[in-house]
């Protein structure tokens, strides 16, 4: 199928057109086949553009130079979604005129404009935060949520594990294995609504995924789930220690390496190692957060993203559009919801 394109915020992130142009005309590079909608500043945007041909023959330029700060509240930047970047980017995939939206900006702001703008899918009551992280195996993990909903009782745990097992089968192409995240594996850990969430998804059938009970927080990245289901809270607080250890780790090595003239001697013999761990361990290789639940997509890339990251996000939005994201999610809950009826699954 033709790749729709893709509407690009090109004010947001810490550093705004330069590297969001950059990053899209990276992603050209790798696949000739995309379109772009930049939205931002005409004048910054086309200088931008000048350095990158194979990029502004496959682009057009929405002009607007009002930009949503980067510690606005939510609620106030909403009242300027028909007039900012970031807004006119994510009504782009209202109005049809974009197949995804991709920002590197406010992340609250441009939660509450994609649910004003594109609301949630029939059968999804809260959408939710999807992320990739490594792992020790060659698969990524998929956690959610990440922070859209601070609570989430049974019922939007089992949404979001559907939701999560359409994304984790588009990047995987298998059957995902499907745990929700709790202090222990045991069936009596855990609050009311793990419980019942867990139960409600062991009877579950014609759901495409392997579920089978609870993860804890040591084993999301050792490579023996592919996505991990929690509420918003839980999931912000485990994704934020992963990412602290990952640096601790990091920042440790590099003492260590530095500290005598014998340690630079080691770290020259094992530098391909300790590459190939700074490649793995480089979010920008992981970069593309997913608004997973809403009728379109949109994809958050880190405000700090490189250009490289930034295409690596443009790159996940037409993945999911070419592989049908939002119904592959609607078989799945028409699945869940022929069941509890009693009636039989296709």
């Amino acid at each position: 199928m033709t790749t729709p394109r893709i509407a690009i915020d090109a004010m947001g992130g810490d550093e705004g057109v330069r590297v969001m142009i950059e990053g899209a005309a990276e992603a050209r590079r790798r696949h000739d086949q995309f379109q772009f909608l930049l939205v931002g500043d005409e004048t910054r945007i086309k200088a931008a553009l000048a350095e990158h041909p194979n990029l502004k023959g496959a682009s057009e330029i929405l002009h607007c130079d009002d930009v949503v700060g980067g510690d606005e509240i939510p609620t106030q930047a909403l009242r300027r979604a028909k007039t900012t970047s970031m807004g006119l980017a994510v009504n782009a995939v209202k109005q049809g005129n974009a197949g995804a939206a991709v920002s590197a900006g406010n992340t609250g702001a441009l939660m509450a404009m994609s649910k004003l703008a594109l609301r949630t899918m029939p059968g999804i009551d809260r959408p939710a935060l999807a992320a990739v992280m490594p792992t020790l195996e060659d698969d990524d993990v998929i956690m959610l949520d990440l922070g859209a909903n601070t609570e989430a009782d049974a019922r939007n745990l089992v949404q979001f594990a559907i939701m999560g097992a359409a994304y984790s089968r588009i990047i995987l192409g298998r059957k995902p294995r499907v745990r929700l995240l709790n202090i222990g594996t045991e069936e009596i850990k855990g609050f009311d609504r793990l419980r019942d969430a867990a139960a409600e998804l062991q009877e579950a059938t014609g759901l495409d995924m392997d579920f089978d009970g609870y993860v804890e927080s040591d084993k999301i990245n050792r490579g023996e789930v592919d996505v991990v289901v929690t509420d918003g809270f839980s999931g912000n607080i485990a994704l934020k220690a992963i990412e602290g250890t990952a640096r601790f780790v990091t920042d440790l090595l590099r003492a260590a390496f530095t500290s005598s003239i014998r340690s630079k001697v080691g770290f020259l013999v094992s530098r391909p190692a300790t590459e190939l761990l700074k490649h793995h361990l480089d979010p920008n290789n992981h970069n593309g957060a997913v608004f997973l639940g809403l009728n379109g997509v949109v994809v958050k890339s880190h405000g700090s993203a490189t250009a490289g990251g930034v295409a690596h996000a443009v790159t996940v939005a037409a993945k999911l559009l070419e592989a049908n994201l939002t119904d592959r999610i609607t078989a799945d809950l028409n699945a869940l919801q022929s069941r509890a009826q009693g009636a039989p699954t296709e």
